[in-house]
């Protein structure tokens, strides 16, 4: 006697179907984080540089805040350093974080 195998693929598909949307939306966080995490260590370094060569403090927040919203950043001296520390808000409660120094009054 044959078993009926009618409609097994479907059953099969709909079970697999919430683990592929799963690991498709966490490899598509993570890929977003990680580009959020690119753009803020570029924006820290960028600001570091403009505090080291004289800029004011706010103008240097301004550059980190326009490449990455929600932006959160501080600066401080360290030594002959001009470090500048950014953090910003990435996948569902976590956050990617940067920091960059600069040679106070270097170009």
């Amino acid at each position: 006697m044959m078993r009926d195998d009618r409609g097994s693929v479907v059953a099969e598909f709909a079970v697999a179907l919430p683990a592929v949307a799963l690991v498709l939306l966490l490899g598509v966080g993570t890929l977003s984080a990680a580009g959020r995490q690119v753009r803020l260590q570029d924006a820290s370094a960028d600001a570091a540089r403009l505090v080291a060569r004289g800029e004011s403090d706010d103008r240097a927040r301004r550059a980190v805040t326009a490449a990455v919203s929600e932006s959160v950043t501080t600066i401080h001296a360290r030594g002959d350093l001009v470090c500048v520390s950014a953090s910003a808000p990435a996948l569902l409660a976590l956050r990617v974080s940067a920091e960059s120094c600069a040679l106070a009054g270097g170009f």
